[in-house]
């Protein structure tokens, strides 16, 4: 299983490995030698069918379901130490039905950010669609795109930060980043 991530300024992806999944929002202990934690948001879907290169007429028919949830990153310049440390895809579950995709007044904190559903749904198909043109999609891989540049989350000099999400009211992650 893998996280295929569309980041927020390109239009190509790169992967994750599935160590890096954190489903039950657990405490995420940092490191030695990380000096700050940087962080994104991110709309992710399940992939439910395999496929390669496919279209935008048809990528409704590959994933089931869709969440909301954070990527954390460990270095603001080595994206591949970065993205492959333990427990930083912040991708919780139960996911949502995509028909909720279709309601675009449903509202998501994640952090300091808060959003509605506004563009989601097309950003996802169309990660899907580039992701699938790279990389061949099977079922039960993630599909992740970043909704904001990265910002930091938190720093050694501070201690402990609180970290938490909701989405349509409903509670998906409140952890700590602990150094």
């Amino acid at each position: 299983m893998n996280i295929t991530v569309k980041p927020y300024d390109s239009e190509l992806c790169y992967c994750r490995p599935d160590t890096t999944w954190e489903k039950e929002g657990r405490d995420f202990y940092v490191p030695d030698g990380v000096e700050k934690v940087y962080w994104t948001p991110v709309v992710f879907a399940r992939i439910s069918k395999a496929g390669k290169c496919v279209g935008a007429k048809f990528v409704s028919r590959y994933y089931d379901g869709f969440g909301m949830g954070a990527l954390l990153y460990c270095s603001d310049e080595d994206l591949a130490f970065s993205s492959c440390l333990d427990h930083t895809s912040l991708l919780p579950m139960p996911l949502y039905n995509p028909v909720v995709l279709d309601n675009k007044e449903n509202e998501y904190t994640l952090g300091e950010l808060k959003g509605n559903l506004e563009g989601i749904k097309e950003a996802l198909e169309d990660a899907i669609c580039k992701a699938s043109l790279r990389v061949s999609l099977r079922i039960g891989d993630l599909v992740a795109v970043e909704l904001d540049v990265q910002k930091v989350l938190a720093e050694r000099s501070a201690g402990e930060t609180g970290f938490k999400a909701e989405f349509c009211g409903n509670p998906l992650f409140d952890l700590k980043v602990i150094f």
